[in-house]
């Protein structure tokens, strides 16, 4: 019994205690601040430091050293992510690892120094201009292919991966005749554009693709690192309609382009949203009718999901038929984003400009018509408008930069072009209509 006794305690005494700073504070940083941090307390709870979790909103039950099972830090972590109250909200859950880590820290007394605040990462950049042409220096060793061909993009340290289209260059008519049903006004008037050779996603980005962004950890690289990417959402933003292999939806542009800036960050290669002229340009696929395969409105359940035959929800992408150049869902499924500040007029005054760069943060020119939509919003020339009232229902005061909540038919697809832009013109794109706190 004695040396039982003994081994049991000569183990306990060899257990090396949870260190904090190297187990503890990167769960916490990566997990909790967004909506929990200095500039944020979502319901009223702050945790950069020790003071505001034990003096603050919940006092006394958020964590209670020596009984984990006590600790709101830890059993909320416990509940199913469908769950309101599951932390983090939204997803994806701490690991296993993660869970016992915390558990077994709160067990040793929850040490963690008065004096540390978390943050985010420190970064090597002074501004996001520093970043970008640090960005631009990398991406231009890795300059495109010069022959279009079609390729596929690994993200790299995961198994997630996207395929690219070549579009050719050159001219297209855009815009609307006014002889097509369910024209409107903003459609025209029609007139020539020429556009640069460029690759686009074969589909709009999945949750697949999208949620690496959207829950980045720290620690991948400094310039990965120093991309701004999206708080933690506050609901379960598929809104039960599926992730794997499903589109990303209900982002910002914002959202939107610094996901593409996150991605040429991750992958080496540039990549943007695209201009109205070359999304249109790229659905069309070099025809002049109202959708991709003709005027007929009866065929587009072979090509598109759409009100008609959507079951009310997004489907998985790339399970309609593609148009002439290979691109699937261009038509239908989830709206996509342009890189255009949208103008009902600006096709009258377009003149040399390649789009219509922002000044605001409303509207933005949006394309392709959703899995909610009749025939008509999802013919090619059709042009949408981004309003506030998408994150109506936001109960974040200010409402967030990252989410539009109520437009669960919103996602969108990236282009690389052929032709590398300068430092100054990639800032442009990826900073274009930022939204404000």
């Amino acid at each position: 019994m004695r040396a039982a006794i003994f081994l049991l305690t000569l183990a306990a005494a060899s257990h090396a205690r949870i260190d904090f700073v190297r187990q503890i504070k990167p769960i916490l940083e990566t997990a909790c601040l967004d909506c929990h941090g200095e500039k944020r307390s979502y319901g009223g709870l702050q945790m950069h430091t020790r003071k505001h979790v034990e003096e603050g909103a919940f006092k006394g039950k958020v964590l209670v050293p020596g009984k984990p099972d006590s600790s709101l830090l830890y059993t909320l972590t416990l509940l199913p992510s469908n769950v309101a109250r599951a932390m983090p909200p939204g997803g994806p859950a701490l690991t296993p690892e993660q869970k016992g880590l915390i558990r077994q820290w709160i067990i040793e007394g929850a040490d963690w120094p008065v004096t540390l605040e978390l943050g985010p990462p420190k970064t090597d950049f002074k501004d996001d201009k520093e970043l970008v042409r640090e960005l631009h220096r990398r991406i231009s060793e890795r300059q495109p292919p010069h022959h279009m061909e079609p390729y596929r993009e690994t993200i790299a340290g995961t198994n997630v991966g996207f395929d690219m289209v070549p579009i050719p260059g050159g001219e297209f008519t855009m815009g609307s005749p006014a002889s097509e049903p369910g024209r409107r006004n903003d459609e025209g008037p029609r007139h020539t554009v020429k556009i640069a050779p460029f690759w686009m996603g074969k589909h709009e980005v999945t949750w697949d693709e999208y949620r690496l962004f959207q829950f980045a950890k720290a620690g991948v690289d400094p310039a990965v690192d120093a991309v701004a990417h999206p708080t933690r959402p506050y609901v379960e933003m598929s809104f039960g309609m599926g992730m794997h292999g499903f589109p990303a939806i209900s982002m910002t542009h914002h959202a939107a382009s610094k996901y593409a800036q996150w991605l040429s960050a991750r992958t080496g290669s540039f990549y943007r949203l695209p201009t109205e002229a070359e999304w249109e340009y790229a659905c069309r696929a070099g025809t002049n009718t109202a959708y991709s395969f003709g005027d007929d409105p009866s065929q587009l359940g072979e090509y598109a999901w759409f009100e008609a035959n959507s079951n009310g929800k997004y489907q998985k992408v790339g399970a309609k038929k593609p148009n002439p150049w290979g691109l699937h869902d261009m038509l239908g499924n989830v709206m996509e984003w342009t890189l255009d500040q949208y103008a009902a007029d600006f096709y009258g005054r377009r003149g040399q400009l390649a789009f219509a760069p922002s000044t605001t943060p409303y509207p933005h020119s949006v394309r392709g018509g959703s899995w909610n939509d009749d025939p008509s919003p999802c013919r090619c020339a059709a042009r949408a408008s981004s309003d506030p009232s998408w994150k109506m229902q936001d109960p974040q005061l200010p409402k967030s930069i990252w989410y539009h909540t109520d437009a669960q038919w919103l996602g969108f697809r990236l282009v690389r072009p052929l032709q590398t832009p300068s430092p100054e013109e990639m800032y442009a794109y990826w900073n274009n209509g930022v939204e404000k706190e």
